[in-house]
């Protein structure tokens, strides 16, 4: 449910010199060209080729200064950044380490020393990769207390360390500090900005995501209507700025038919500019609320008059429109509007969007880890299970089978029936819906431990 993930973009950093140590074979100069023609290649996302250089710089300004200089930092930091797009993690933790040994070395126990930052940050990010959830929150808090120490409270620069930071909680399912970030990150934009400015938008599309994410269908949409209010205010109605908010809308009504309704009642909102925010709190939805559809529709009809084109929104739009038409037994609706979003989508030239099945409907069994509702997990066994599958044209599973391992038949059993009730979006061919077979869900579940018998030993 949670849409893209929201890991920090590296920002390189030039690498200029800080010693006053006399140059001996290289110069600045020379290192100034040196990062011109690595920046060029990453710019271009020639990482491979990029490498080299990285490398080349980080030796001459070894060189240069010596191998314990502060001037190391930030090509030990750009090498990093480049070997984490590549995927070498363990040379990239090895780099990021590194420049932050000589950072602190050079630093007194106490600084707020700028440097730390960008190494803080892709450090973070590579145990984020590497799935170490733990050891990622604790380095990107690192750098989000040391910039929020060195630039303020609120400041703008941290946004991506708080993004990078409520992903490592996410994937460690430490909700509750997610959250707090969430409306931190919130805050910031709202105190930079003002509540009613178009900077806004994102900010409340992000917390809207979010809200949807943790399965608050009604808090979601209250954020997407609020996002809505300011673009129409800001930009018009009926502009392209209404899109995004209009989006968040169908897809929370949408979540909330699938997964069913939040545990709480909202008012129904009177400004015909916003969406009813349901008032049946904690039921499942009957069927999909129109209200949804009509937001689709009107994002449709913004980017339809929209001046130049967007084609890569148009797409996305469409197939918001041909999932809903699909979830509602409409596969008629649903094939119309999936071939107008693949004729969108070859304007924009990629169809990347529509080249493999989307999960539309899900349910992990019982026993998944994410539904575990607290309590001592020591308690449990876990064990990983993979799922094997085709996806049909029409969205539905078949030919569904468990990889077979130690775990117990009866939880075999309950991921087989959750991924055989599931509902894909279909792959498309020049248009048109096709089977894929060799899909697979891997899915982490619990089982209560047996209770030891009286007067036994472990």
């Amino acid at each position: 449910m949670r849409g893209k993930p929201l890991l920090a973009t590296l920002v390189f950093v030039a690498c200029a010199g800080v010693s006053m140590t006399p140059a001996r074979a290289v110069t600045d100069a020379e290192r100034t060209i040196l990062y011109a023609q690595f920046r060029t290649l990453f710019d271009a996302g020639q990482f491979q080729e990029a490498l080299p250089l990285a490398e080349q710089l980080v030796a001459a300004t070894e060189e240069q200064y010596g191998p314990d200089d502060r001037a190391l930092a930030n090509p030990l930091a750009n090498l990093g950044t480049t070997q984490l797009r590549l995927n070498r993690f363990s040379a990239a933790e090895a780099s990021y380490k590194r420049a932050l040994a000589i950072v602190r070395s050079k630093s007194n126990a106490s600084s707020t020393d700028r440097a730390l930052l960008r190494p803080l940050q892709g450090l973070g990010v590579t145990y984020a990769r590497t799935d170490q959830p733990g050891a990622a929150a604790s380095t990107l808090k690192d750098a989000v207390d040391l910039s929020r120490n060195i630039d303020g409270l609120y400041n703008l620069e941290q946004l991506d360390y708080v993004y990078a930071l409520i992903d490592a909680y996410i994937a460690g399912n430490q909700l509750t500090e997610a959250e707090r970030e969430h409306l931190f990150a919130f805050r910031i934009a709202e105190t930079a900005y003002g509540k009613d400015d178009a900077r806004m938008l994102p900010a409340y599309d992000l917390l809207g995501r979010w809200y949807e994410y943790v399965g608050r269908y009604t808090t979601a949409r209250v954020q997407h209507n609020r996002a809505l209010r300011i673009a129409v205010q800001t930009s018009g109605r009926g502009s392209t700025a209404t899109v995004e908010p209009l989006r968040g809308v169908a897809r929370a009504f949408r979540l909330e038919y699938l997964y069913g309704r939040e545990p709480s009642e909202q008012p129904v909102s009177n400004d015909p500019l916003q969406f009813s925010t349901g008032i049946h709190g904690g039921q499942m939805s009957t069927q999909l609320n129109p209200e949804g559809e009509r937001a689709l529709l009107m994002a449709l009809g913004a980017l339809d008059k929209a001046d130049p084109p967007n084609p890569a929104l148009l797409g996305e739009t469409l197939l918001d429109l041909a999932d809903w038409q699909l979830i509602d037994g409409n596969p008629r609706g649903a094939a119309l509007a999936y071939r107008d979003a693949w004729q969108a989508m070859v304007r924009a030239g990629t169809t990347n969007l529509v080249s493999a099945p989307r999960q539309l409907r899900y349910r992990p069994p019982s026993a998944s880890i994410t539904r575990f509702k607290g309590g001592d997990v020591t308690e449990y066994e876990e064990f990983s299970i993979e799922a094997r599958f085709t996806v049909k044209a029409d969205g539905s599973t078949a030919d569904v089978s468990t990889v077979p391992n130690d775990a117990p038949a009866e939880l075999h059993e309950t991921l087989n029936y959750a991924v055989r009730k599931a509902l894909y979006a279909p792959r498309l061919v020049d248009g048109e819906a096709a089977d894929t077979t060799g899909m697979s869900l891997t899915e982490r579940v619990l089982r209560r431990k047996p209770k030891q018998a009286a007067g036994t030993t472990g």
